[in-house]
């Protein structure tokens, strides 16, 4: 029995593990539209996106000397990504006006699965 009990987990357990690092990139990307959403909001009232100094820190509380700031526009603080880091912001981004993403599970450039990079860049 045990020795089943042990083919079993053989089995499944690498499966469940692969759900959960994919799962943590479909939240990441979720996050990631939710934050870039209220970054248009605040780019539509202000006239620019925060600065990097600013960062996502912005969507809510008013930077100093930032005028038709109408926010906030997040109701809670900005969670971390998936693997309990900060998302990485900076204005401008390297292919638009404002780079945000997370490393992944590794926290450096390139990889795959639960290692790649999630964002715009």
């Amino acid at each position: 029995m045990l020795v089943l009990m042990a083919m079993l987990a053989g089995l499944v357990g690498p499966r469940l593990f692969q759900k959960v690092g994919s799962s943590k990139i479909k939240i990441a990307q979720a996050q990631i539209e939710l934050l870039t959403s209220a970054l248009d909001t605040y780019r539509l009232d202000v006239g620019r996106y925060p600065t990097t100094e600013y960062g996502l820190a912005a969507l809510r509380k008013q930077p100093d000397g930032v005028k038709n700031w109408d926010g906030p526009y997040l109701s809670k603080d900005v969670p971390p990504d998936p693997w309990q880091v900060s998302y990485h912001y900076k204005a401008p981004g390297k292919d638009g006006p404002f780079a945000l993403y997370t490393l992944g599970l590794d926290e450096t450039e390139g990889g795959v699965d639960e290692d790649q990079d999630v964002g715009a860049f």
